[in-house]
């Protein structure tokens, strides 16, 4: 039979589709959102991962390709503008630096531009600076070392004087830079000195331990001044667990001419001690710190990392700072960049180191 040019049987068809696929075109337009709020977490989550540093026995990765990290000192970045530091990052890339040393605890030139305070709580806008500068180096894929410090310096000024302010600020840190894997951890710099700089091995133990539960993969480390004694390395190796060893070698005239042995040297320890980690040199000697005992010449520097590659490091910093012969410490390069970027404060023999770097790196690796 028809009814108004349609069957009842065809009515009725029409009835039951009707009744099933209406709820499913009620939420189509609910999954649709789902899928595009899906494809944006993805964009975004790429956008927060462009540069991931890792660890393979004793060499660095960056995007799973062993990489040598070739590094330049950048201190007090907080403190400067962000004009200035897109314009040093620029000739960062230029002269293949992929590293930078940045301090989330720096007060220099009386002017504090720490991300956390004394007792270890957040401290803006700095902590932001930190936040922001960490995500422009992921794009361009740059690594950075986020340094803390209990003290140090000329004045030697006290910061996170107690066990539990450490903890918060690392815990501050790390959880505020957890999206990105572009950057590094070093608990204390210079622990082992015995000023406030001081930081104990039990002490680093427990630091390590609190950022792995928060970012199991975040690599950690914990710097040394001066050359690493093989009871020193057994400590940082199986008490801490340190992911990669970072000693400041000596600063005389002598220093350069051994790097390649002592390397070798922690090394071969590490094949007794186990495991076996890179070794990053952090931070070397710099031009101004003794101007008048040694002011390191640009040949010093080139050997310097000629001999760190040689002898199987994997990471080393073109080190910088103020001049600390002069009253005003100017200029105070990395240590001060509110007035002039880094790049504009390097003398002439710096910059002769600058622009020979990437030719030691690529000879060396061949």
């Amino acid at each position: 039979m028809k009814a108004r040019g349609r069957t009842v049987f065809e009515k009725q068809k029409a009835r039951i589709l009707r009744s099933h696929l209406l709820p499913y075109v009620a939420v189509l337009p609910m999954i649709w959102q789902c899928h595009l709020m899906g494809a944006l977490f993805c964009v975004a989550a790429a956008a927060t991962g462009a540069t991931e540093l890792r660890v393979e026995g004793t060499r660095f990765t960056v995007n799973a390709k062993p990489t040598f990290l070739l590094g330049i000192s950048y201190y007090g970045a907080l403190g400067a503008s962000e004009e200035f530091i897109r314009r040093d990052l620029d000739d960062m890339q230029r002269y293949r630096f992929n590293w930078i040393r940045v301090w989330a605890t720096w007060n220099m030139f009386d002017n504090d531009v720490s991300a956390v305070d004394a007792d270890g709580a957040p401290r803006e806008p700095f902590l932001g600076k930190l936040k922001w500068l960490v995500a422009e180096c992921d794009r361009r894929g740059i690594v950075v070392d986020v340094t803390l410090s209990r003290g140090g310096g000329k004045k030697d000024v006290a910061r996170l004087r107690t066990l539990e302010a450490h903890r918060r600020a690392a815990e501050i840190l790390v959880t505020a830079l957890k999206s990105y894997r572009n950057w590094y951890l070093d608990l204390g710099n210079e622990r082992n000195v015995r000023d406030s700089r001081f930081v104990s091995f039990a002490e680093l133990k427990e630091l390590r331990e609190l950022a792995k539960k928060l970012d199991p993969q975040r690599l950690i480390t914990a710097s040394q001044g001066g050359d690493i004694s093989r009871d020193d390395l057994r400590e940082y190796l199986t008490t801490v667990k340190v992911d990669f060893i970072s000693p400041h070698r000596p600063r005389n005239p002598a220093s350069p001419q051994q790097t390649a042995a002592k390397t070798q040297e922690y090394l071969t320890w590490m094949k007794d001690i186990g495991p076996i980690v890179p070794v990053h040199y952090q931070e070397p000697f710099r031009r101004g710190y003794q101007p008048k005992r040694w002011e390191p010449p640009a040949d010093a520097f080139i050997a310097d990392l000629k001999q760190a590659i040689e002898g199987g490091a994997v990471g080393w910093c073109f080190h910088n700072g103020d001049e600390r012969d002069k009253p005003d410490g100017k200029p105070g390069r990395s240590f001060d960049m509110r007035e002039r970027r880094l790049f504009d404060q390097l003398d002439d023999e710096e910059r002769k180191v600058v622009k020979a770097l990437p030719t030691v790196v690529e000879a060396k690796q061949r």
